[in-house]
């Protein structure tokens, strides 16, 4: 299959697939096309978090900013997976998930021939390399009933003519919290598996903010999990498993499927009431710790 993401809404993703079906009755699927425009670290994020979902499949994400400049266009491969996405970093976080060994984790720039447009790769550059890396797959799919390995994908790419090794592609990387623990014990591990002392704070950061209004941390699940109530910048807030855990309209905070600590409202938007955006500084201090 090959899965489509963007941040272009509506029309332009259909043209992407009448340039792909052009070339091959691959399926395809829709990730998103209304990830936030022009933010490849959020696209990152979201694609770290889903794109393992999914069997080994060719992946094009087009979340560009700086289409039509001297970026290159780039082919990362992770495990038996192919990412085509601009080399502007987006790629590299849900690589090395769908790879789970960076050692795993190849890329390549294309070569692009004169685009027919400056402003539209995404139907002129990455849906041509998306179909042409499928079809460039398709007699070892066959030969292995749908389940290609890695080094069989690796073999098929090295062998492409259009692609050339990538010596240092871009890279995005996620803010780890700061864990304060007890006198003694110092800062523990971002992941609170480090430290023998309680945790008596965390300083963390918003990283995305989905269509809820949920808002998505950096900090671990399990620093927040089991608690009763922590202060998020200064205000007491219960700690629920579940939504319906809090009266509709109150506050809460949770741990979310993707693993992170989130503050949120049950039925309504918890980026206003929390007053938080991407990038905004967030810090929980359990309840028993005195400010």
């Amino acid at each position: 299959m090959i899965t489509l993401t963007s941040d272009f809404g509506s029309p332009y993703p259909a043209a992407m697939k009448g340039v792909i079906r052009r070339h091959t009755d691959a399926e395809l699927i829709d990730v998103a096309h209304d990830l936030p425009r022009g933010d490849p670290r959020a696209a990152a994020f979201w694609l770290r978090f889903v794109l393992p979902e999914f069997p080994p499949a060719v992946h094009c994400a087009v979340i560009d900013p700086g289409v039509g400049t001297d970026r290159d266009a780039l082919v990362v491969r992770a495990g038996a997976h192919v990412l085509v996405a601009p080399d502007n970093g987006l790629a590299m976080p849900p690589a090395r998930a769908l790879a789970g060994d960076e050692s795993d984790v190849e890329a390549w720039t294309v070569a692009v021939d004169d685009p027919a447009s400056e402003t539209f790769h995404g139907r002129d550059v990455f849906a041509p390399t998306a179909a042409r890396i499928r079809v460039a797959l398709d007699d070892e799919l066959s030969a292995s009933d749908g389940d290609p390995d890695a080094d069989a994908v690796a073999e098929t790419l090295a062998g492409m003519e259009d692609l050339a090794p990538a010596s240092d592609p871009v890279d995005v990387s996620f803010p780890e919290p700061s864990v304060e623990r007890d006198e003694g014990s110092g800062e523990g591990a971002a992941d609170g598996a480090a430290g023998d002392g309680d945790v008596t704070a965390v300083d963390g950061e918003v990283l995305a903010i989905d269509r809820f209004g949920n808002v998505i941390t950096n900090v671990p699940g399990e620093l927040v999990r089991g608690r009763d109530w922590v202060r998020v910048n200064g205000d007491l807030t219960p700690v629920a498993e579940t939504f319906g855990a809090v009266d509709p309209g109150e506050r809460l905070v949770t741990v979310g499927s993707h693993g992170y600590a989130e503050c949120d409202v049950n039925d309504g938007r918890g980026d206003g009431a929390f007053d938080l955006r991407p990038g905004d500084a967030v810090r929980f201090v359990p309840d028993s710790v005195s400010l």
